[in-house]
């Protein structure tokens, strides 16, 4: 029963990024229909639109965070994994493009997963930065926040398009290795 249960909570957690993603509005009933259930199994897994809301962010969170992980950055080498990380997280951003965007609910177990990805995050960028990939004095906090915004853009712009992922994570990590100027050119003051 138990396998059964979780197929049951899947398929309404899935149903509920598909149809909030093209109508953020939707009701219980509408997110029912799409997963295939009764309305009433929605509400027995989750007794108020703000509850399903909240196990969708947090599902999508625990998505995120092994999208992070299977990349292994702590034992690839830095490129590899910038590439891997950048990849997986597009994918999980993309395909969950609700529930990544949706406000972060007020769950422990979900502000857990963001804070041991942000250390995993940092460490690789300060691998990337002993392998020679960042320059030296490069602010990690700024590179880390930039690629932030990045894979946030790329994943905004390119949403619901056939966007290769594995062109955009190369697209996100030219731009944060290489930037969109020419090298060895002075600014101008």
């Amino acid at each position: 029963m138990r396998a059964d249960t979780e197929r049951t909570i899947a398929a309404i957690l899935e149903a509920a990024e598909r149809v909030l993603s093209a109508n953020p509005a939707a009701t219980m009933e509408q997110i029912a229909a799409a997963a295939g259930v009764a309305r009433t199994t929605v509400h027995r897994r989750f007794a108020t639109r703000d509850a399903l809301v909240a196990a969708l962010t947090a599902w999508a969170a625990r998505k995120f965070h092994d999208a992070v992980v299977s990349a292994r950055a702590d034992t690839t080498p830095p490129l590899v994994a910038l590439y891997q990380v950048t990849a997986n997280v597009l994918r999980v951003k993309i395909g969950w493009r609700y529930a990544m965007n949706a406000a972060a609910p007020d769950d422990p177990e979900t502000a857990r997963i963001h804070a041991d990805v942000l250390l995993q995050c940092a460490a690789l960028f300060e691998r990337a930065r002993d392998a020679g990939l960042l320059r030296p004095d490069v602010d990690l906090e700024w590179a880390r926040r930039t690629y932030y915004a990045l894979i946030h853009e790329a994943s905004e712009a390119r949403a619901g398009a056939d966007e290769d992922v594995d062109r955009l994570a190369t697209l996100v990590v030219d731009t944060l290795l290489r930037g969109v100027g020419t090298e060895g050119r002075p600014l101008a003051t």
